[in-house]
């Protein structure tokens, strides 16, 4: 049966995960503050929309990326982003193994809009060895 020392102990397990777990960029918008919205789309070399393929977002004047998406099932994505004068840098992140060329574009944001972006991917180049 359940004691009260278990009871205790998973009530503070939760507690712990709920205080570990990292902020999201949604988080530090309040309600009713302005934003902008980049949402985009990825295509692949048939035209067709891609799902699953692994976003990364990062401010243009910093290296590391701040946000991480993946796209769904229709190839769809979109970020939420203070509002405000920024450019923002979408890269797409498919493993090698794929076939497919990573894309990056260059987003620029000027205050509360939304941006509407398309990423096409292209098979990567292959270099076959000759024996």
């Amino acid at each position: 049966m359940n004691s009260p020392r278990r009871i205790a102990a998973a009530i503070l397990a939760l507690g712990l995960c709920l205080a570990a777990a990292p902020e999201s960029s949604a988080q530090k918008l309040k309600p009713g503050d302005p934003y902008a919205l980049i949402f985009g789309t990825v295509f692949g070399p048939d035209q067709r929309a891609v799902a699953g393929v692994p976003i990364k977002i990062r401010r243009a004047d910093q290296k590391k990326a701040k946000w991480e998406l993946v796209t769904d099932r229709r190839g769809e994505f979109a970020q939420r982003f203070p509002a405000g004068a920024a450019e923002y840098v979408i890269t797409t992140h498919l493993d090698k193994k794929y076939g497919l060329e990573n894309k990056e574009l260059k987003v620029k944001i000027a205050n509360d809009e939304r941006q509407d972006i398309a990423l096409h991917l292209t098979k990567a180049e292959t270099t076959e060895k000759k024996k």
